[in-house]
């Protein structure tokens, strides 16, 4: 889960806009190819940013919540989406293709360890991937945290958060019959999977706006209209994930593995009232892992760009002290 990245505001407290250094085609199994880019400092601090979504894809505002004196910042677009090919493609991407991606680019760029830096569903696959890979992991700094359970589904898509945005929950429900609206998840994958390029990308739009406009905490109620191609890969890749219970093994799989990542420093920064992702998760998690430092930021939703979100996140990565080697 993210909010589309063109409606974002950009906090003047940012790093100044910075270009990449390396851009890349990645080819990786499965017949997808992945979109890589570096920027910042060569010898810096590696730091791999994953975004939210799934399906969001990064964007050039991602960059700027790091030093690029003090870090080598790497951002990819995960399979289906950005400029990641094939566009919108569900075929061979699940959440352990995601994380055995992550390592394949860890090689090809030559770093032994890194921080992890993610959002959302971004922080879902920092967490997996940390727990699946900690010796390659030097910190993890998350934000807005979904831990990709049935009942964190179930609040959003089945009427919790409706409680709060009825007039925003009509308009998504609206567009579904009456006797399919008990489970919206199936209800929308059938009309996001229909074959019709057309009937895909109203229904994208609709999934799309629903959380665009929950995603800020200065919301009103409108989620605006994203551009259809991006809308499309964003709905149908979040739609396919969470039709799937992100491909995990067990409802409530990361907090029964945190024990794997004890060891590794951990940042959850949250905002206070997130409607998308509730803080009940971040705390707990927070309560399990020994090392984590959870940051609830007060008057903040869910989105990357809420100011007082954007300023936990630059000062936690301009504080953090690591050793300046890959």
């Amino acid at each position: 889960m993210d909010k589309f990245s063109g409606q974002n505001r950009t906090p003047a407290h940012l790093y100044p806009p910075i270009d990449p250094f390396d851009q890349r085609m990645l080819e990786v199994p499965g017949g997808h190819s992945l979109y890589v880019e570096q920027c910042g400092a060569r010898d810096g601090t590696p730091v791999v940013v994953l975004h939210g979504g799934p399906g969001g894809g990064c964007s050039p505002a991602m960059r700027r919540y790091f030093d690029p004196a003090r870090y080598r910042i790497i951002l990819f677009d995960q399979r289906g989406c950005g400029r990641s090919r094939p566009h919108a493609s569900v075929e061979n991407n699940t959440t352990w293709d995601l994380v055995a991606d992550i390592e394949r680019i860890r090689a090809a760029l030559g770093i032994d360890r890194w921080i992890v830096f993610g959002g959302s569903w971004g922080a879902t696959l920092a967490l997996v991937y940390a727990q699946s890979h900690p010796e390659a992991v030097r910190a993890l700094v998350l934000r807005g945290v979904f831990l990709m359970t049935r009942a964190e589904l179930d609040w959003f898509y089945g009427g919790g958060a409706a409680l709060f945005w009825p007039e925003t929950w009509a308009r998504f429900v609206e567009l579904v019959p009456e006797d399919e609206r008990g489970d919206l998840i199936a209800a929308y994958h059938r009309r996001l999977f229909s074959g019709d390029v057309r009937t895909e990308t109203r229904f994208a739009r609709a999934w799309t706006a629903w959380e665009n406009a929950l995603a800020s905490v200065q919301s009103n109620g409108s989620g605006g209209e994203a551009p259809g191609d991006y809308a499309r890969a964003f709905a149908r890749l979040e739609n396919h994930y969470f039709s799937n219970l992100g491909f995990l093994e067990e409802d409530g799989q990361i907090l029964n593995r945190v024990e794997r990542i004890r060891d590794i420093p951990g940042y959850i920064v949250q905002g206070r009232y997130d409607m998308i992702c509730p803080p009940r998760r971040a705390w707990e998690l927070a309560q399990r892992w020994p090392k984590a430092d959870l940051r609830l930021v007060r008057n903040a939703g869910h989105a990357l760009s809420e100011p007082g979100i954007t300023g936990e996140l630059v000062r936690i990565m301009d504080n953090m002290r690591t050793p300046q080697s890959t």
